[in-house]
């Protein structure tokens, strides 16, 4: 029986798919580690759980494996899919001689202008960026790129607070809002335009073996900046060919630049007017904003278990053809405050409905969320790509998310 920790702060419904589907795995003992326990109904996946106060401390991650080693045995294997916890998992890896991926390969991953660094010296096409701690140094940098120009924190993640910044001003607001200073740096990018999608790969043992392509409509930062608008993920059947292969080929040679052997990357990509192409930036996670579950949709898989399978066993069950395009309409409004109310789902559902594979509607009452996904979602899939952009047309022309 080998012993198995998944380290998961907070039981969200994401992240209890993935534990679900580690602990079906045979042979597996999984224990957890968690701030906040599951549902009573989900408890069974673990055989035991370490709660801590902080699931983002790694001193009490430290203590908390410790306390699970004792218990049941050195773990065969530690891991979690959530971005700001890999570099932690990375150091309990090699605290305790665990395999998987090392911490300076995931601090590569973690740390965007480290990153972009590593990626710029191995020829790969960056945003020009610098790490900023006062004003003189953004109105030099500026002076290289020019307005406008995107600010981050050096270890942010989903397009969280990321600014687009137009001038002098708004350069000056963003870096206060940010904090910066000599402790706190804030990372400057070259703002890339161009149009925006994603590429998610699996690596085993270095090799990939599942890359897939997908499309944002419009770009995260446009609907980061606009939290009225409803924006859609698309993955397209079509997954080679002209427009496919060079952002495929570039998301393997990303990953593989950082280190990353075994595992799940989401990288950000933009292709300029010109056709070429540049890395936004990667993560050493599974994806996000349900493209997970698309990706398992567009090829009739069980992504999760692909997951697992890769980072637990070392196996994968593939290839798989993709059959389907797949689309998520991320549901939101105008305003602040609370879900007053949902309109034009009737007529959506009438119009697009046969093609709906899993809906979420904002619920009156609830407040809006601050997160791009929104307040709710729907996902569509049918073998033609162009049926799936016109559901998802449909989607965002006809409901419409009003608050109070």
């Amino acid at each position: 029986m080998r012993t198995v920790i998944f380290v998961a702060p907070f039981p969200l419904d994401t992240t209890m798919r993935f534990v679900r589907a580690a602990s079906a795995l045979p042979g597996v003992r999984l224990l957890g580690v968690m701030q906040e326990l599951p549902r009573p109904e989900q408890r069974h996946y673990f055989s035991d759980i370490a709660v801590v106060r902080d699931g983002l401390s790694l001193s009490e991650l430290f203590e908390a494996v410790e306390l699970l080693r004792r218990k049941h045995g050195q773990p065969a294997r530690i891991i979690g899919v959530l971005e700001p916890i890999q570099e932690m998992i990375a150091a309990v890896r090699e605290r305790f001689g665990i395999p998987g991926t090392d911490l300076a390969t995931a601090q590569r991953f973690r740390d965007k202008a480290k990153m972009k660094d590593h990626l710029r010296a191995a020829g790969i096409p960056v945003a020009r960026h610098r790490l900023l701690t006062n004003l003189d140094d953004a109105m030099s940098f500026a002076g290289e790129v020019g307005f406008p120009m995107v600010l981050k924190p050096p270890a942010g993640m989903g397009a969280k607070a990321t600014f687009r910044v137009r001038g002098r001003e708004e350069l000056v607001a963003a870096l206060r809002g940010l904090g910066a200073g000599p402790q706190r740096p804030v990372l400057a990018e070259e703002f890339l335009q161009g149009e925006e999608g994603s590429c998610d790969t699996l690596l085993l043992g270095g090799v990939p073996k599942m890359v897939s392509v997908s499309w944002y409509q419009p770009s995260c930062l446009t609907a980061l900046e606009n939290p009225w608008i409803q924006w859609c993920c698309v993955l397209p059947r079509e997954n080679q060919g002209q427009g496919f292969d060079d952002i495929k080929a570039l998301a393997v040679q990303t990953s593989r630049a950082l280190g990353l052997e075994s595992g799940f990357t989401h990288m950000e990509w933009f292709r300029r007017a010109d056709g070429s192409l540049a890395v936004g930036e990667i993560a050493q996670r599974p994806p996000g904003a349900h493209i997970t579950r698309m990706i398992g949709l567009a090829y009739d898989m069980d992504p999760y278990r692909m997951w697992v399978r890769t980072v637990v066993d070392e196996r994968f069950d593939g290839p798989w053809e993709r059959r389907y395009a797949v689309g998520c309409a991320f549901l939101r409004g105008i305003g602040r405050g609370r879900v007053a109310s949902v309109t034009g789902v009737a007529e959506a559902n009438a119009a697009v409905g046969a093609a709906v594979v899993e809906a979420r509607m904002p619920t009156p009452g609830m407040p809006k969320s601050d997160a791009y996904e929104g307040d709710g979602y729907a996902i569509v899939r049918d073998p033609r790509t162009s049926v799936v952009q016109a559901a998802l047309g449909t989607i965002i022309g006809k409901v419409r998310v009003r608050y109070a």
